[in-house]
């Protein structure tokens, strides 16, 4: 168990000389693969709502807002998990912190099977609401952290990489979850409790590959010229393109939080994720209602299974446009990058409700793919404007600490889109597929608002630079 122990520590995780850096990216797709099944929990809420009546609710059964609090508690711990232990995660390294995560997430599995056996809701809350977040918090910030210290020449490039594993996760989780479901399900059991444990064992040794082969460059890895393609380790990889900025400063986290840049990307952090969360969890409603057969004829309605494909279509999107948009702020810059976000997305954003009133469903479907994106963009591109800011010191903290971002939009996006769908449809008489047109027009204004706090960063006064060795 020592020997174990000991193998965890930072300085075992260190490369040896020759060591290729794109060995790295496969061990944070590992972690970022499995912690996005978060993304796909939504298939279990209805069987969990079955748990006794098993073909349908019955006495005793927990109600779908009961279930709904699982996702949100996660979502919740993930951004304060990723605050309270960013500091401890620098320290201790990314092994130890990756094999944490493992646990956490795995346990979060088996607490939940418990749960269901016992019929238990609160186990729930603990196993995939606290313990399943608090793992992916730290999965989330750990691989991130680890990559821009490899990649400084292409820092949005490597968290791209991760993150779009991030996004992607529930692509494979959302069909190995029905799957599995199927399988074990029974005239007595919906097979969510066995399928919680087969996904703990399968997600754990996934995770491990990762723990396994992850490492970390010498403190004296940096970027001289630019990138070949392959470092070694303790050598910077030569030729080709320089980064935007080759030689940011070095800032704590504790003084980070006290400059005025981080109140700012973290402005910018949320409002990018309010505009687009709202609209991704309504997503399949919206659609529906806007080009429902009462307003477009039936010929040209908007099915079930096709409002299906677009949420689907929305994710693909998602993912991708973490590594695209990412990449692409290596070349133009991360400030330029979230202007575009801001001042295309209120363009989109203000443009929908006319799609909606032409019956354009190509024009309303290309809109949404584009900020759906831009939203996944957001979350990629972040942790290299936090490396272009604050340097590599302490990134994973600061990081972790800008994730508070995240559960404060989780919060405000989708109440914006419910509350404001609701006022207009029972309060003012509104139709449904008009119902969506005041809501598209805050968001836009929430993204001009986001694209003055963008303009307004400027590099971080030399006061609050790191005077010591780190």
């Amino acid at each position: 168990m020592s020997s174990f122990n000991s193998f965890l520590d930072k300085s075992r995780t260190i490369a040896p000389p020759g060591y290729s850096r794109w060995l790295v990216p496969p061990a944070a797709l590992s972690i970022h693969l499995c912690i996005g099944q978060i993304y796909a929990y939504s298939v279990f809420n209805k069987p969990l709502t079955q748990a006794i009546g098993i073909t349908g609710p019955a006495a005793g059964d927990w109600s779908l807002v009961q279930v709904g609090l699982i996702f949100s508690i996660a979502l919740f711990f993930l951004g304060a998990s990723a605050a309270v232990f960013g500091r401890w995660l620098e320290k201790v390294g990314p092994r130890r912190a990756m094999f944490t995560s493992a646990l956490c997430f795995a346990g979060g599995f088996v607490l939940s099977a418990i749960g269901v056996w016992s019929h238990q809701i609160w186990l729930l809350y603990l196993g995939h609401g606290v313990l399943g977040g608090i793992g992916l918090g730290l999965g989330y910030i750990s691989p991130v952290s680890t990559l821009i210290k490899w990649f400084p020449d292409r820092p949005g490039m490597a968290t791209g990489m991760a993150i779009m594993g991030f996004g992607g996760g529930a692509m494979v989780a959302s069909p190995l979850s029905t799957w599995l479901m199927d399988l074990f399900k029974t005239g007595s059991t919906t097979g969510v409790a066995e399928t919680f444990l087969v996904m703990g064992a399968l997600y754990f040794v996934f995770m491990l590959f990762g723990v396994l082969t992850v490492r970390i460059p010498h403190d004296d890895y940096g970027l001289r010229n630019s990138d070949s393609g392959l470092g070694a380790a303790g050598n910077p990889p030569q030729g080709g393109k320089q980064s935007a900025i080759p030689n940011p400063p070095s800032v704590s986290a504790s003084t980070a939080i006290k400059t005025p840049q981080f109140y700012l990307l973290f402005a910018v952090l949320m409002l990018n994720v309010t505009a687009g969360i709202g609209v991704l969890g309504q997503a399949s409603v919206m659609i529906q209602e806007m080009f429902s057969e009462k307003v477009v004829g039936a010929n040209k309605a908007v099915t079930v299974a096709a409002a299906t494909g677009f949420v689907g279509l929305l994710s693909l999107f998602n993912m991708a446009g973490r590594f695209f948009w990412s990449s692409l702020s290596d070349r133009i810059g991360r400030r330029n990058t979230y202007s575009i976000f801001f001042l295309l997305g209120a363009v989109l954003y203000f443009l929908v409700p006319m799609t909606g009133n032409v019956g354009s469903i190509v024009l309303f479907v290309g809109a949404f793919c584009v900020i759906m994106s831009m939203y996944g963009g957001g979350f990629a591109t972040i942790p290299a404007y936090l490396r272009d800011m604050f340097g590599v010191m302490e990134v994973g903290a600061i990081h972790g600490r800008l994730l508070l971002a995240w559960s404060a939009a989780a919060i405000l996006g989708p109440q914006l889109v419910n509350n404001i769908r609701a006022y207009q449809i029972e309060t003012l008489q509104v139709p449904a597929a008009n119902a969506y047109s005041t809501t598209m027009y805050i968001m836009a204004g929430l993204l001009l608002v986001g694209f003055v706090c963008n303009i307004c960063i400027r590099p971080v006064n030399p006061k609050f630079h790191f005077k010591g060795a780190p």
